[in-house]
């Protein structure tokens, strides 16, 4: 068994009941995350999501690896925001881990992760250290050299719109979102807190979404890295090779044309 040093027991012993309450089955499936309905305090509240295509809001915030000016310090690469309610949650710890696993994946695809939890930074200090301990189904320990932001005013879960209109508690601030070199939100997924982020999923559509920006391309229905492409209507191409035997093109209709990959590593 593990045991860590918590630099509080009462601060302790309140984030267990926090986390014990949050998961438990009666509140998990309950909107108001009590037994009872609470008051809904909805004023003031309104923190509109940012939609694709629109510029990531910008943020100034600590983390465990030092303050963070959000975008800037991630100069022209791909970002991905990863936010949790709190730490120390069983869910948000396995993802933790599976995506500090994909760490030197994502970084050959030139992405940066940040990830955004509501707890104050002294907590993400014990959580990143445990975690760093934990041999997770079976797998080497893992390190994690993403920083863990402190979000505990949620200045940054008001800006991406992570608090829920009709939530009096933080558990609805479980939310992805992709973001391009020029700063612009590509894809964003929001996620309930009894349901694990798939991190190869995300992964997935990072290299979708570099592949259409980079080759003005698009990608069918669970498209993985190889297979063919979507090209966009109209097609300016030699129509004459429009076939499913030969040539570099193929359609199933008009408005379904595929352009072979070969299994090129572009695609």
């Amino acid at each position: 068994m593990l045991f860590f040093a918590y630099p509080d027991l009462n601060a302790f012993n309140k984030q267990f009941k926090t986390i014990r309450d949050m998961y438990s089955l009666k509140n998990i499936f309950n909107q108001g995350g009590s037994n009872s309905k609470p008051e809904r305090k909805t004023s003031l509240r309104n923190f509109r999501i940012p939609l694709i295509g629109e510029q990531a809001p910008s943020f100034t915030a600590e983390s465990t690896s030092g303050t963070i000016n959000f975008p800037a310090d991630f100069g022209s690469n791909w970002k991905i925001i990863l936010s949790h309610p709190m730490d120390f949650t069983p869910v948000c710890s396995t993802e933790l881990i599976e995506i500090a696993k994909l760490h030197d994946e994502f970084e050959n695809l030139g992405v940066k992760i940040l990830v955004v939890s509501t707890d104050p930074l002294d907590t993400h200090r014990q959580w990143k250290s445990v975690l760093e301990t934990i041999e997770y189904k079976n797998n080497a320990r893992q390190k994690i050299f993403f920083p863990i932001t402190d979000d505990s005013d949620l200045i940054i879960a008001k800006l991406y719109g992570m608090i829920h209109r009709e939530s009096d508690n933080n558990r609805d601030v479980r939310g992805v979102f992709i973001i391009d070199p020029d700063n612009k939100i590509r894809a964003e997924f929001f996620y309930p807190q009894e349901v694990g982020r798939n991190m190869d999923e995300i992964m997935r559509t990072v290299i979708a979404l570099q592949t259409a920006f980079n080759h003005n391309v698009m990608t069918p229905a669970n498209w993985h890295k190889g297979h063919d492409v979507l090209v966009p209507f109209p097609l300016k191409a030699d129509m004459s090779r429009m076939n499913k035997d030969s040539g570099e093109y193929y359609q199933y209709s008009w408005f379904m044309i595929f352009k072979k990959s070969n299994g090129s590593p572009l695609f």
